[in-house]
C-alpha cells in the first residue's frame, strides 16, 4: 500500500500566503524601525513623565515590565494549552483558556505602553553600554512583533506555525527586555525599589 500525498497547493494560493507573510514581516520591521528612528531622533532629556504611585520612572518601568512578564507566562501556558502542547493536559482545553489568553495578552500589552512611552520619549534610543543597546533593540522589535502578530491573526490562509512563532518571538523579546532593564534595576544597590 502506497503513501498518499496531499495534492500540491495551487500556485496562486501559495503566492497569496507568501505575499501575506511578506506583508506581516514588513509591518513588523516597519513598526520596529519607526520606533527606533523616532527614539534615536528624539534622544529625550530623561525627564520623568509618569510615576503613578512609584517614587520614580525606573521603578514604574521595572514593576510594570515585571507584571507584563508574569502575564506573558500566562500567555505561554494558555497558548500551549490551546495548541494541545501543554504537558499533562489531555483533550480540548476548557473554553475559558482562550479568553484568558486574549485578556492576559491585552493587559500585558497595556502594561508595556507607559514603559515604552517613557523609554522612547524620555530616554531615547541608546547604544551604550551594550546592555542598553540590547534593551533598545529588543524593545523596538517587541512592538514590531506585536504588530505583526495582530495582523497575522486576521489574515486567512497563513501557514499554521506563523502565529505561534510570532507569539514565541513576543515572549522571548519581553524576556530580553526584562533581563536588560528590570532585572538590572532590581540588582542595583541603593536604589529605592518602589
Amino acid at each position: 500500500m502506497g503513501v498518499t500525498q496531499a495534492p500540491p497547493s495551487p500556485p496562486a494560493a501559495t503566492a497569496r500566503w507568501q505575499w501575506s507573510l511578506a506583508g506581516v514581516a514588513a509591518l513588523g520591521l516597519g513598526v520596529a524601525a519607526a520606533l527606533a528612528g523616532y527614539a534615536d531622533a528624539h534622544p529625550g532629556d530623561g525627564a520623568t513623565l509618569l510615576t503613578l504611585w512609584f517614587s520614580g520612572m525606573l521603578q514604574l518601568k521595572s514593576w510594570f515590565t515585571t507584571a507584563a512578564l508574569a502575564l506573558v507566562v500566562v500567555q505561554v501556558l494558555s497558548a500551549l494549552a490551546m495548541w494541545g502542547r501543554l504537558p499533562g493536559v489531555r483533550g480540548d482545553p476548557p473554553g475559558w483558556v482562550g479568553t484568558l489568553h486574549r485578556w492576559s495578552g491585552t493587559v500585558a500589552f497595556l502594561l508595556t505602553l507607559p514603559v515604552a512611552f517613557q523609554c522612547v520619549w524620555s530616554l531615547g534610543f541608546e547604544d551604550e553600554p551594550s546592555r542598553v543597546l540590547v534593551h533598545s533593540v529588543a524593545g523596538c522589535l517587541f512592538y514590531g512583533a506585536f504588530a505583526a502578530k495582530m495582523l497575522a491573526l486576521r489574515l486567512p490562509r497563513l501557514p499554521s506555525p506563523v502565529v505561534p512563532v510570532l507569539g514565541a518571538l513576543l515572549a522571548t523579546l519581553l524576556v530580553v527586555v526584562w533581563f536588560t532593564s528590570a532585572l538590572w534595576f532590581f540588582t542595583q544597590p541603593g536604589l529605592p525599589r518602589v
